[in-house]
């Protein structure tokens, strides 16, 4: 059985976790960077990566070295959204199960593939969250002293 994930010294003491023998003097601090967006993503991944990057920067929990990871996340959300669509497509007809539920060339109903891929995306899609701090959880453990709310939104201090 695995236990917890680590968290980054940074969210720790971000969440107020000062004891020295919680954090690790080691941990490599890479600097501050808003990281290009991959060619690869998708429309939709795309738009969520200008959408979040501005809040990760803003925070002081994006690097140069996060646009892999941040990569993942918004082309997973990007399949997620397009399996939803899909779905919804399907269900807006008569049978409103028709985007959840399918029937085999046997005529056997089984579950839709569009709802596993989408089912699929969600799971991964929140390992990814959780690795950023996106969750309400997450954030609920990440608490800040170099930010400060402005009328625009979040801006670094210092």
């Amino acid at each position: 059985m695995a236990g917890r994930p680590r968290k980054l010294t940074a969210l720790k003491l971000l969440g107020g976790i000062k004891k020295k023998s919680r954090l690790n003097p080691y941990e490599p601090k890479p600097e501050i960077a808003m990281p290009e967006a991959p060619r690869h993503l998708s429309k939709i991944a795309r738009a969520e990566w200008d959408r979040i990057t501005v809040h990760l920067y803003r925070l002081g929990l994006l690097s140069e070295i996060d646009m892999a990871a941040l990569a993942a996340y918004c082309q997973v959300y990007g399949r997620w959204v397009k399996a939803e669509e899909a779905i919804n497509r399907l269900a807006s007809g008569d049978n409103e199960l028709a985007g959840y539920l399918t029937k085999t060339t046997n005529g056997n109903i089984i579950q839709s593939p569009l709802l596993g891929v989408a089912n699929t995306a969600l799971v991964l899609m929140h390992k990814y969250l959780v690795e950023f701090g996106f969750t309400p959880a997450a954030r609920s453990k990440v608490t800040t002293t170099n930010t400060k709310q402005s009328k625009n939104g979040w801006e670094l201090v210092g």
